[in-house]
């Protein structure tokens, strides 16, 4: 029920009640009736008073209704003071609707991005062996940031020391004796992993030893393929190729979702990435997969770059929501705090990790494994 359902507003000196009764009225009883009446001796009002809020005008939702208790729409005597009903002052002006925001600090975004691409580029091309040390730097200190944010948000203790000694020998393994080296080392650390639970009490050890063979898969071994790419006669072209597209998949996804995304892509689990934002990661990486691998890889042409360029982005957008979905279940935004910008090395890490199997794979199935 509204104010338009009780007539026209109440006056002053004037009562309106839903039952019957008597009220004072000047020194002497007034009867109330079902509508509004006059009290005697007092002169007809022309100007409705206001109802405002506080002054004992009608509230729709207020007790008094439901009670049906009189209600009073403007002072009761002639000496109370009215509400100020003068004309206020305009409200100031709003300004323009704030900008979209990359929810980032982009400068600094962008200055550890160039720093970390200037320390991979010359440890790429220098000397491999030094690249791979990188890559083994990057293993341990993910691996750290995982079972962290595991003991703190669930109490998962998956052990660090064996993961990440195994992850290390899993890297060196794949680029010294390949793809059989590294299974190896992946089968020793999961058995390292359930030998040193084993020295703690046995409460939770299932959950433990699971959550450290998952680490040990997600982190050192998904990242023994780039080792596996780097051993070729071209390694170097080979992982700046995956290092381009990944990163220009990444690049066309941000700049068309944020310019024109509108369609989400996966609202459950990443709220941010929209279905514009996966075409222009596709678009992208495809241009530059045909770039690739037309002018750097040997014996490469611009349509294998099509393909990968393809797969590239539906892994990187794959591995992204997977992290995603992992933080998501934590209950944080950022796995680490090590890079200003960027968060922590497995948030960078995210969309390389399982990008990086895809292209060996493709690079051996296009060009052979060099």
């Amino acid at each position: 029920m509204n104010d338009a359902s009780w007539g026209a507003p109440p006056r002053a000196g004037h009562w309106g009640s839903t039952g019957q009764g008597t009220s004072p009225g000047y020194g002497r009883e007034v009867p109330l009736s079902a509508g509004p009446l006059h009290v005697a001796g007092d002169a007809a009002q022309t100007r409705p008073m206001p109802i405002v809020p506080g002054s004992g005008g009608y509230q729709d939702d207020g007790a008094d209704r439901d009670q049906g208790a009189a209600h009073i729409g403007g002072p009761l005597f002639r000496d109370e003071q009215e509400p100020d009903i003068r004309p206020q002052e305009p409200a100031a002006p709003q300004g323009p609707p704030a900008k979209k925001s990359a929810g980032r600090d982009l400068r600094a975004a962008i200055g550890v991005g160039v720093g970390l691409g200037a320390v991979i580029l010359a440890s790429l091309f220098v000397y491999k062996p030094v690249f791979l040390g990188v890559i083994v730097v990057a293993v341990v200190v993910g691996l750290w940031e995982l079972t962290s944010r595991l003991a703190e948000r669930k109490n998962i203790k998956a052990p660090l020391v064996p993961l990440a000694i195994g992850g290390a020998a899993m890297t060196v393994a794949g680029y010294v004796n390949g793809a059989e080296g590294a299974w190896v080392a992946m089968a020793f650390t999961a058995l390292a992993v359930l030998v040193w639970r084993m020295t703690e009490p046995p409460d939770d050890y299932l959950k433990d030893v699971t959550a450290g063979i998952f680490a040990a898969f997600y982190v050192p071994f998904l990242a023994t393929f780039v080792a596996l790419m780097l051993a070729a006669g071209d390694g170097a072209w080979r992982v700046l190729t995956f290092l381009i597209l990944t990163v220009v998949s990444d690049t066309g996804a941000y700049a068309v979702g944020w310019r024109f995304g509108r369609h989400k892509l996966a609202p459950r689990i990443s709220p941010g990435k929209t279905r514009e934002g996966l075409i222009g990661a596709v678009l992208f990486a495809m241009v530059a997969g045909a770039l690739c691998m037309q002018l750097l890889i040997d014996d490469g042409v611009w349509w294998q770059g099509l393909l990968l360029g393809l797969a590239v982005a539906v892994s990187a957008t794959l591995g992204d929501l997977g992290e995603s979905m992992i933080k998501r279940d934590l209950g944080i935004k950022d796995m680490g705090a090590l890079l200003p910008g960027h968060g922590g090395i497995m948030d960078r890490l995210d969309s390389l990790l399982p990008t990086a199997p895809v292209v060996w794979l493709l690079m051996v199935a296009f060009v052979g494994s060099g």
